[in-house]
């Protein structure tokens, strides 16, 4: 009796998709580049297991120049939707991180697969995702991964802080006034005239309204060939390039290149900057500020507030009772006082008590809290200072200086009584310790 020959079971047919990536594009106009040899050992592996039914799904799933830190890739995301499709079976890749270097989002990947029952092989790590061990080995090869990544992006940026401090220019947008040459910052002459004139020039004004006018009357563009705005010119003023700086993370470090802006003209722009804008408007309008604003107390303890008045085209400043404002005239001893007046008697007292002695002890026990190296010498040397040269002040620095200094003025029939603050003496005192006070506030 004759058998009948016995038949092979059929397989089923498992369809395979292969995912290639590369990180960076160099190399991906090659004939031969890594994507082409990363599919043709993928498609060797699948050919391999021609008997098990595996076959190559006609697509072709190509990132190149993509990094495997996000899912954000044209690719990969074609494959995702052909998986939810149901036209996949099986992802082949290469190595794991060709999928993707972050466990999170691996994981995000790993349950589209289990949810479509596809499989996920890498050809040069075997394991298998649908057990136990294979997602363990999985996961412990993608946290390697993962971490790889971020020693790298740590290196990136260590690599970047270190270039920084030595002062190297390490690319971005490239500052008006300058060209890039070599990697090196060069100066454009006819640009850094321009930025050196805006600065200049709201020195003079005051104002970046008034600049930007003026800007706008001259015809002046930014790098772009665009008009300057207020914008543009805050953004000049702040860009400590233009000091022969180079910035990181909030720190500067002297750069290779060029200095635009010397020392002097960039403190007394800065020093204009630290006055708000309203009050430097209130500073156009008038011919000295008030400097004693927020200060003056009347004899009942209310504040007087600075006021003024015209007359046959001069102006006339006095600080006013807020009691006499509120309930008439008659309700304190001292209704106003001239701020002129006012103004030159409190100056004149603490230029005198910043010679005190007591008030230099007091300044540098303050001072001391902050720092220890700090001795009694060093802060009357630095407070002595500024009596010389407050003639040479700005108006608003002149306020700036007042306010920081002067705690409150109390004003009686008989005197005026001025209480300072120690910690605006300490603080002012290690302003002009650190920096040469002439270049620094010198107008």
């Amino acid at each position: 009796m004759s058998r009948a020959p016995i038949t092979p079971p059929l397989k089923r047919r498992t369809r395979c998709a292969v995912y290639t990536r590369k990180s960076s594009e160099e190399g991906l106009d090659m004939e031969f580049n890594s994507l082409d040899a990363q599919r043709e050992s993928c498609e060797a592996y699948v050919a391999s297991q021609r008997q098990e039914g595996w076959v190559l799904v006609p697509d072709y799933y190509d990132d190149g120049g993509f990094s495997g830190g996000t899912l954000e890739r044209p690719a990969l995301k074609r494959l995702l939707a052909d998986i939810e499709a149901g036209l996949v079976d099986v992802v082949v890749v290469y190595k794991i991180d060709r999928l993707s270097r972050s466990l999170m989002d691996f994981s995000r990947l790993v349950e589209v697969f289990d949810r479509q029952n596809v499989t996920f092989v890498s050809i040069t790590q075997s394991f298998n995702t649908t057990t136990s061990m294979g997602r363990l080995t999985l996961n412990i090869l993608l946290s390697f991964a993962q971490f790889e990544r971020e020693v790298t992006g740590e290196r990136i940026r260590d690599k970047i802080a270190a270039s920084r401090r030595r002062g190297i220019w390490m690319g971005g947008h490239t500052p008006m006034g300058y060209d890039v040459k070599d990697r090196k910052l060069i100066i454009n002459a006819g640009e850094a005239a321009v930025v050196r004139g805006l600065f200049e020039r709201f020195v003079q004004l005051g104002s970046v309204v008034e600049l930007v006018r003026d800007a706008t009357a001259h015809g002046l563009c930014s790098k772009s060939g665009r008009p300057i705005d207020k914008g543009l010119i805050y953004k000049l003023f702040r860009n400590r390039v233009y000091r022969g700086e180079a910035v990181h993370k909030g720190t500067s470090y002297p750069g290779e290149h060029k200095a635009i802006i010397d020392e002097a003209l960039w403190d007394k722009v800065h020093s204009i900057i630290a006055i708000s804008p309203r009050t430097r408007a209130k500073n156009s309008r008038r011919t000295t500020p008030a400097l004693l604003k927020g200060l003056v107390f009347g004899p009942d303890g209310r504040a007087m507030s600075p006021s003024h008045t015209r007359k046959s085209g001069r102006l006339y400043r006095y600080y006013v009772s807020q009691t006499v404002i509120n309930h008439g005239a008659g309700s304190s001893s001292i209704a106003r006082v001239p701020a002129g007046e006012i103004e030159a008697a409190v100056i004149e007292q603490v230029r005198h008590m910043l010679r005190a002695p007591e008030v230099i002890v007091a300044a540098w026990r303050e001072g001391h809290r902050h720092e220890d190296d700090l001795t009694e010498q060093e802060m009357r040397e630095a407070l002595v200072q500024l009596d010389p040269l407050w003639e040479e002040l700005f108006p608003g620095e002149q306020a700036r200086v007042i306010q920081l200094l002067v705690d409150r003025v109390d004003i009686h029939p008989d005197e005026v009584a001025i209480r300072l603050r120690n910690d605006g003496l300490s603080s002012l005192a290690g302003e002009l310790a650190s920096i040469s006070t002439a270049e620094r506030i010198a107008a």
